[in-house]
């Protein structure tokens, strides 16, 4: 019999991705290394630079998907260990590049690097740490895992400017914000869970079921920071309540509460998101809307709906270590919303 992770969603358990740290800490160890050793320059600035997102924290959860599919499907080698730094260092890239188009300001609760050095300088690292991905996937010696990500990094690139086209755009549908998040967030979480199959020579079945894992999780990852923003405790966050709503994002929350709400309702939007004009106690009206059309509460029942796909993507594979605590890393994302 499968192991079942549920949720409760009046009353929640406590779920925790120590798991998932406690599975993978010896490749995480290595990756680690690799990552330092991989961000050495005789540019000084570039270290310096790599180094302060590198250490600003964050859960590491990329690499460790990496780490836990591969070794879920028997892989003995050390080319999971290159793979999973290769995602971290695409995921980190993105992350600097993000800043920039979006002029963000804080991340994981610290001056973002654009602020610190400059957009051009953040822009140009995050070419530089991409260069050092694609070296070192190359080095693993896998077209296959190679195809996978470099077809992740050019979706990604997608995704960013297909934003563009929503940003501060409360016309924007479903579908189409849907669209940018699988692009923006779940293409790399699926492909950080497919290529430790690929690697390992795992069967068909068990490649596609990873990969829908972590597209699934990547969506809800999403849709449960969104909610967030507006609903959550910003030490649990690394960031301030309502950072979404002042750089002016349109998130489903918002996209919810627009839709369903009075004219009057949708020009506070509009003022607030388009207009940027943002006033006091703006913020909490902002999110009394959504309590009041139910736009959050329909945003977490959503991440809900993506996380039972992510759950059932894995139930027929075998009871694992690593299978079970890639279920608990869903249940810790739902767990957060509440």
């Amino acid at each position: 019999m499968g192991v079942v992770i549920s949720w409760d969603k009046n009353q929640p358990r406590q779920a925790s991705i120590d798991p998932l740290v406690n599975a993978t800490a010896d490749g995480m160890e290595r990756v680690n290394r690799a990552i330092l050793a991989q961000t050495g320059s005789d540019v000084a600035l570039i270290p310096e630079v790599a180094r302060y997102l590198i250490d600003s924290g964050g859960k590491r959860l990329r690499p460790m998907i990496t780490l836990a599919t591969a070794s879920a499907c028997g892989y003995r080698g050390e080319g999971h260990v290159d793979l999973a730094a290769s995602v971290e260092f695409m995921h980190t890239a993105t992350l600097f590049h993000d800043d920039v188009v979006d002029e963000s300001d804080t991340r994981r609760g610290k001056q973002t690097a654009r602020l610190v050095w400059g957009n051009q300088e953040s822009v140009l690292v995050g070419d530089f740490l991409l260069g050092k991905a694609f070296r070192m996937m190359v080095g693993v010696g896998s077209l296959v895992a190679l195809d996978i990500l470099s077809s992740a990094a050019a979706t990604i690139a997608e995704g960013e400017v297909m934003q563009l086209s929503t940003a501060r755009n409360l016309d924007t549908t479903e579908d189409e914000y849907l669209a940018v998040v699988r692009a923006k967030t779940a293409a790399l979480f699926s492909a950080a869970a497919e290529v430790g199959p690929v690697i390992a020579d795992a069967p068909r079945a068990e490649r596609a079921a990873f990969r829908s894992y972590g597209a699934n999780l990547g969506i809800t990852f999403q849709l449960v920071d969104d909610a967030l923003d507006y609903g959550g405790m910003a030490p649990l966050m690394g960031k301030e309540i309502g950072d979404d709503f002042r750089e002016g994002k349109v998130t489903l929350p918002v996209l919810l509460a627009y839709g369903r709400g009075s004219q009057k309702d949708r020009a506070f939007w509009a003022r607030n998101l388009i207009d940027g004009d943002i006033g006091d106690g703006d913020l909490e009206r902002a999110r009394r809307l959504m309590e009041e059309t139910g736009s959050l509460a329909d945003t977490i029942e959503r991440a809900h709906h993506y996380a039972s796909i992510a759950h059932d993507a894995l139930a027929p594979l075998p009871e694992t270590e690593q299978r079970a605590a890639l279920l608990e890393v869903l249940a810790f994302c739902i767990s957060r919303a509440h």
